[in-house]
């Protein structure tokens, strides 16, 4: 039952690096950057997207991820999706992005587990705290920022809410997609407004607050002082409409959705092939006169379209044009004339296809399953990690609800078995 003390043990950062007149001279260094994040360990009150993804890529990181979910709730997002372990809370959509992390359940709202919590923070030398809990549960739930800075004075604290801390207003994806603008801008220039493929304002999110924890712990080590971070999913969503909110605010612009085709360059589009779907993107003046030079286009060499804004203006049918020519060729003709004259181009391909994709198939990561057996297939990462190098592109399995409590309470905590038993009856944990 017990856990090597030594593993959890809360190493310092290394001292600052020497700094001249002239700027930063970094010396070399002997501990490398994967060593730096294994030293790190993340307490997570964590549930469905937004905040287990980013938890899952600081795991990519290497860093020691631990997530704390309600002994009788529980995240969600485990009940979603299929069976495919034939055993309740570890189905298919939750084992997505809940690798190479360890799982306790805790109460938070008993004395006991109140107690239990306050412990983890300090035994476990806590470096990032992180919840996605409403806002008016901080103080109730004594998670908030001044209770755990008063444990350890260094921590860093996240909160990912909906709308800042200010705001208890629940959020999921597709609402902020709504209210963001980010919808209104997804379909058909004449249809209903359309839900992104991904969930943005989730995966965003994550990414915005995952630059904020760098900083952080960049302030951190430079200072030694801890954070308190409040990153709101409505905040980050908005902050993808560069160009819409100064076009539309400054400028008078109205900017539609607009379906395949672009706001403001053409021929950017899908176009149908003989075997599937290719998308072709001309940016500039240039690459369209590369097209209309080669034989099955010249049709379209027109003194209307030899500028952008005359294309822009006929676009519709100018994309009619274009579909009657592709529709006589395979994709891959297509493709390989258009790389040829350097003008960009893809093929629409399937999740199947993507998988298959020589840059994809090469960096995608494994988790496998000590009880059963089962081996998933994961995502790959935005970049390949050290940690994920020297590991083989494997993570531990998605843990089980509570699957670590034993360990961590019971080595780490040195709470006994008898100890567990009773907080298990209880539900505390």
């Amino acid at each position: 039952m017990g856990v090597d003390m030594a593993d959890w043990r809360h190493h310092r950062l290394l001292p600052l690096p020497f700094v001249d007149r002239k700027g930063l001279k970094f010396k070399p260094r002997a501990r490398t950057l994967m060593d730096l994040f294994e030293d790190l360990t993340v307490l997570s009150l964590e549930q469905a997207t937004v905040l287990p993804y980013l938890t899952y890529r600081l795991a990519q990181d290497g860093m020691r991820i631990v997530r704390l979910e309600h002994p009788v709730y529980g995240d969600p997002n485990r009940l979603i999706g299929d069976e495919v372990l034939g055993e309740e809370r570890m189905n298919s959509y939750f084992l997505c992005i809940n690798a190479g992390k360890k799982a306790l359940t805790l109460d938070l709202a008993a004395p006991e587990g109140q107690e239990i919590f306050k412990r983890l923070i300090r035994e476990m030398g806590v470096d990032i705290f992180a919840t996605n809990q409403l806002p008016r549960n901080y103080r109730k739930l004594g998670i908030d920022y001044e209770s755990l800075k008063a444990l350890k004075s260094d921590i860093i604290w996240l909160g990912v809410s909906g709308f800042g801390p200010d705001s208890d207003e629940a959020a999921y994806d597709p609402i902020l997609q709504a209210r963001s603008g980010l919808m209104a801008l997804t379909g058909e220039r004449h249809g209903d407004p359309q839900v992104l493929g991904v969930p943005l304002p989730d995966l965003g999110t994550s990414e915005h607050a995952y630059g904020l924890l760098m900083k952080a712990l960049y302030r951190r080590q430079v200072t030694g002082e801890g954070s308190c971070l409040h990153v709101s999913m409505f905040e980050s969503s908005v902050s993808w409409l560069s160009v819409p909110i100064t076009l539309t605010k400054s400028l008078g612009k109205t900017i539609h959705r607009r379906g395949n085709t672009h706001e403001f360059f053409a021929p950017v589009s899908v176009y149908p092939t003989k075997d599937g779907y290719i998308y072709l993107a001309v940016g500039n003046d240039r690459q369209w006169r590369s097209i209309v030079s080669l034989d099955s286009f010249k049709e379209l060499d027109r003194p209307e379209y030899a500028r952008n804004a005359g294309r822009i203006a006929d676009v519709e049918n100018l994309n009619q044009a274009i579909q009657a020519v592709t529709r006589r060729f395979r994709a891959d003709e297509l493709i390989a004339v258009f790389r040829s004259i350097t003008v960009p181009v893809g093929k629409i391909q399937s999740i199947p296809e993507v998988i298959e994709d020589p840059l994809v198939k090469r960096v995608l990561l494994s988790a496998r399953d000590e009880r059963t057996g089962m081996e998933i297939t994961l995502a790959p990462p935005p970049w390949m990690t050290p940690f994920l190098k020297a590991s083989g592109q494997r993570m531990s399995f998605p843990p089980r609800f509570g699957e670590h409590n034993e360990e961590i309470y019971g080595g780490l905590l040195n709470l006994g078995r008898d100890r567990l038993e009773a907080l298990g009856e209880k539900k505390v944990i």
